[in-house]
């Protein structure tokens, strides 16, 4: 068993959950599978551009009708690892319910930093924004709810068209103190300070753009992460839920489900 007084234990998931090593490619499959579904029916667009670099690209699923909005969907792995590819699958939930969902991969660590990250997503943001109409929820799982939550921090220069459109905002199983990674092995590639750690944590934020937002942990979860939702609802004084039994990988596995609360939630219904 891992050393639990550690900061690296403290963050790692896979060594706590059975199976863990099966989980991504069981992703790759089920993402693979709906996305080729979706591209044939002729709901996907694929490999569309935000930006210049290679990894600045987001596939865009759509409803059988015209779209209620758009849910934004971002991934994590520790700003490190993936990309949108493996989580295809997961539009399911809202797709069935009308929206459209968009998907966006970004540059990774080592050769981004977390804040340029930060702005990247913040520019696929407004590229997205800009190619559809009405509502805009958010939603990113791990790193991906740090970036989520980034978005509603004022140093983030969100054009006010976009950010008024912003009706929902989930951040699940987030990181939202950056400042305790300083001390993992995992900063290596990060190349953060301390300074520099909590200038990229939404904790940091003490007003952020007013947007409906929920937390989203699985109970199941390392004490860490469940600290990192609390810190985060606490702060920001919005709605925490702790979902039973679930632990880290598939604490998301509920966005396939239309029925799924939390389906609902990241949709503001």
């Amino acid at each position: 068993m891992p050393d639990i007084q550690s900061n690296d234990d403290a963050y790692a998931n896979g060594a706590y959950i059975e199976g863990a090593t099966d989980y991504p490619d069981r992703w790759e499959e089920m993402a693979h599978d709906w996305r080729m579904h979706e591209n044939t029916a002729g709901r996907a667009r694929l490999n569309l551009a935000y930006g210049d670099a290679p990894r600045q690209q987001f596939d865009l699923f759509l409803p059988e009708s015209r779209p209620d909005g758009t849910l934004i969907f971002i991934h994590g792995g520790y700003w490190r690892a993936f990309d949108n590819k493996s989580w295809s699958h997961l539009a399911k939930g809202a797709q069935a319910r009308g929206w459209a969902v968009a998907m966006p991969s970004y540059t990774l660590c080592p050769e981004a930093s977390i804040a340029g990250i930060t702005q990247e997503i913040c520019k696929a943001l407004h590229h997205i924004a800009g190619m559809t109409k009405g509502p805009i929820a958010l939603a990113g799982h791990s790193a991906g709810g740090h970036l989520v939550a980034r978005m509603l921090c004022h140093d983030v220069a969100l054009a006010p068209d976009v950010a008024e459109r912003l009706v929902k905002v989930t951040p699940i199983s987030p990181l939202s103190d950056l400042r305790p990674l300083v001390d993992i092995a995992m900063n290596d590639d990060f190349a953060m300070d301390a300074d520099s750690a909590w200038a990229e944590s939404p904790l940091r934020e003490t007003a952020p753009r007013k947007t409906p937002v929920t937390c989203w942990v699985g109970g199941d979860e390392r004490p860490a992460f469940l600290d990192q939702a609390r810190w985060l609802a606490d702060a920001w004084g919005c709605e925490l839920v702790i979902d039973p039994d679930l632990h880290h990988f598939n604490v998301i596995d509920a966005l396939a489900d239309e029925t799924s609360t939390l389906t609902k939630a990241v949709l503001g219904l």
